[in-house]
C-alpha cells in the first residue's frame, strides 16, 4: 500500500474530488481526516471510507477562517496521533462562473462587488495558506510530510468570466513554489496539482446540491473522443479517479524528490496547444471564409 501508516488531512472532501481521494488515499492505507464546510457531506465521505474498510473522522471547518483550520489539525491529530500529509483542496469558483459551462451565467468585470472578490480569494487562496500554516508544526515534527494544494488550469490559461478565480489560483501556483523552497530544509514537499478536465459538477452547484460522483464529462451522456476538444482521444471520458491518482501520487513516496511543482492533470494536451482550431482537429472547425458578406 502507497500509503500505509500515513494520516491525511483533505479539505472540501465532502464532495467531488476531495470524496473521490478520501476513498482511494484509504484504500492505499491512509488514515482520513475529512474536512469540509458541510458537516453532512463530510459524514457522507467517512460512511463511504469505512464501508470500504477505511478509517476516518469528519471534521466541520470553514476555512476561510484561521482558527477553524487549526482546530481541524488539531482534531486530525486528536483522533490519529500525527498528521503527514496536508490537502488544501477546497475551493469555490468565482460569481458566474464560466457562462457556457453547466448553468454559468456572464458578469461582467466591473459588476464583481468586493465581497465576490474576498469570497473566492477566502476559499481559494486564504484556505490554502491557513492549511500550509497550520499543518506545517506537525508535519515539522514528523521529520517531514507533504502539503498539497488544488490549482487549476484556469492558473495556466484563460477562461471567460473567471477572471477573480485564475488569479487566485496562480496565487496558488506562486505559493507552492515559495514553501517548496522555504520548507524544503524540513523535509516538507509542496506541490500542486491543476485539473483541467475530469472535475465535479458540484464545483458550480449551489450549496446543499446532492452530491455527484462523477466529472461533467461523465455525466454529460454517452462519450464520443470525436468530437471532444481534447487532444488525446481515449474511449472514455476523464474522471474524478484520473485527478485523484495525481494526487496519490504526488502525495506518496514515490514523488520523494518532487516539490515546487504545479501538475496539470486530466489536460490529455488540451494545455499544449494554439487556441485556434483546423480541419485537422475533426470537431468544431473553423467556419468558412468567402468573402461574401
Amino acid at each position: 500500500m502507497r500509503l500505509e501508516g500515513k494520516v491525511a488531512l483533505i479539505t472540501g472532501a465532502g464532495s467531488g474530488l476531495g470524496r473521490e481521494a478520501s476513498q482511494l488515499f484509504a484504500s492505499e492505507g491512509a488514515k482520513i481526516a475529512v474536512v469540509d464546510i458541510d458537516p453532512e457531506r463530510a459524514k457522507g465521505t467517512v460512511e463511504l471510507v469505512e464501508k470500504q474498510g477505511g478509517s476516518a473522522i469528519a471534521v466541520t471547518a470553514d476555512v476561510r477562517v484561521e482558527q477553524q483550520v487549526i482546530d481541524a489539525v488539531a482534531a486530525t491529530v486528536a483522533a490519529f496521533g500525527k498528521l503527514d500529509i496536508a490537502w488544501a483542496n477546497a475551493g469555490i469558483v468565482s460569481r458566474g462562473g464560466v457562462p457556457s459551462v453547466a448553468g454559468g451565467e456572464h458578469v461582467e468585470f466591473q459588476d464583481f462587488t468586493d465581497a465576490d472578490w474576498q469570497d473566492v480569494i477566502g476559499v481559494n487562496l486564504s484556505g490554502v495558506f491557513y492549511t500550509a500554516k497550520a499543518a506545517v508544526p506537525e508535519l515539522r515534527a514528523n521529520g517531514g510530510g507533504v502539503i498539497l494544494a488544488t490549482s487549476s488550469a484556469a492558473s495556466l490559461a484563460a477562461y471567460h468570466s473567471i477572471a477573480a478565480y485564475s488569479a487566485t489560483k496562480a496565487g496558488v501556483n506562486g505559493m507552492v513554489r515559495g514553501l517548496s523552497l522555504d520548507l524544503g530544509k524540513y523535509g516538507i514537499r509542496v506541490n500542486a496539482i491543476a485539473p483541467t478536465h475530469g472535475m465535479s459538477p458540484n464545483f458550480l452547484a449551489p450549496a446543499g446540491t446532492p452530491v455527484v460522483g462523477q466529472s461533467y464529462e461523465e455525466t454529460a451522456g454517452p462519450w464520443d473522443p470525436s468530437v471532444s476538444p481534447i487532444p488525446l482521444k481515449l474511449n472514455r471520458p476523464p474522471s474524478l479517479k484520473d485527478n485523484a491518482r495525481a494526487a496519490l501520487f504526488l502525495v506518496s513516496d514515490e514523488s520523494a524528490y518532487i516539490s515546487g511543482v504545479t501538475l496539470p492533470t486530466t489536460d490529455g494536451g488540451t494545455l499544449s496547444r494554439v487556441a485556434m482550431m483546423f480541419p485537422e482537429d475533426g470537431n468544431n472547425p473553423p467556419p468558412m471564409v468567402t468573402g461574401e458578406e
